[in-house]
């Protein structure tokens, strides 16, 4: 009996370390596989001809997503942006056109005023001038009139003044010319010294 038990006890210990080694060599196996698969890892991924295909794949995969993302997503965007830049540009460019015209016609107009004024005042000028040349001409009209009325006066009283100064000297010719005639001894005739003082005042008048 103690004989088996301790065969049994030594089979067992056979048996552990049995398993020992063989999980000592799955151990080992696993390191080296481990070593060689960081040594296949340390070179550049992307030229290990194995992973050509998921590189393919992926790379497709991410051209697809950005095309899907571009033409769903950001060329809308980027299209509605130069869209409405563009609507704004031209309704500027319009709004511009707008009051460049309303500039022209503001001018056309301002020009217009200033024509209309200028002749106005030209007009005023002529119509002003007219009177003051019409009051002017009546002002001479009246002064000539004044003049010539004045000058008829002064003609009438020179007239009346002379045939005045006439008859005095007329007067005083007479009676000189017959107290000369007296005094020499002849006959006073009242008719011939009458004749003979009115020929030399005739002719000296004349």
């Amino acid at each position: 009996m103690i004989s088996l038990l301790q065969q049994t006890a030594t089979d067992a210990v056979g048996n552990t370390d049995a398993v020992q080694v063989t999980e000592s060599a799955d151990a080992a196996h696993h390191a080296s596989a481990a070593a060689e698969a960081a040594t296949a890892s340390a070179g550049l991924p992307q030229l290990d001809i194995t992973t050509f295909g998921n590189l393919i794949f992926w790379l497709l995969v991410s051209l697809a997503v950005i095309y899907w993302a571009l033409s769903k997503i950001a060329l809308p965007r980027i299209g509605g942006v130069l869209s409405d830049r563009q609507g704004a540009i031209t309704g500027d460019l319009m709004a511009a056109e707008e009051f460049k015209q309303k500039a022209k016609d503001a001018e056309a107009a301002y020009d217009k005023a200033l024509a209309d004024a200028r002749a106005e005042a030209q007009k005023i000028v002529a119509a002003n001038r007219a009177e003051i040349q019409k009051e002017l001409d009546q002002a001479i009209a009246h002064a000539d009139a004044e003049i010539a009325a004045r000058a008829a006066e002064s003609e009438k009283r020179i007239g009346e003044i002379r045939a005045s100064a006439i008859d005095d000297a007329r007067s005083v010719a007479r009676d000189v010319t017959a107290e000369l005639v007296s005094t020499f001894g002849g006959n006073v005739d009242a008719a011939l010294v009458d004749q003979v003082v009115d020929q030399r005042l005739k002719g000296s008048v004349q």
